[in-house]
């Protein structure tokens, strides 16, 4: 099964922007739309967890 992602993107003066539309806080930047694209796609499997092994911990940290 192959999986997508809604993004919104856009052009600014120098670089592509976007974020991924169920998920707004994954957002990145690309010199081009394929790098945008390709760094949104990191970013979403680096906030699920992707790389992270099962006996994980969650932690509360102060600001």
């Amino acid at each position: 099964m192959n999986a997508t992602l809604n993004i919104v993107c856009w052009k600014s003066e120098k670089f592509w922007l976007g974020k991924v539309v169920n998920h707004p806080e994954i957002m990145s930047q690309g010199e081009t739309l394929e790098e945008l694209e390709e760094n949104l796609r990191d970013a979403y499997r680096e906030m699920l967890l992707d790389d992270v092994p099962p006996d994980y911990q969650v932690m509360d940290i102060a600001l």
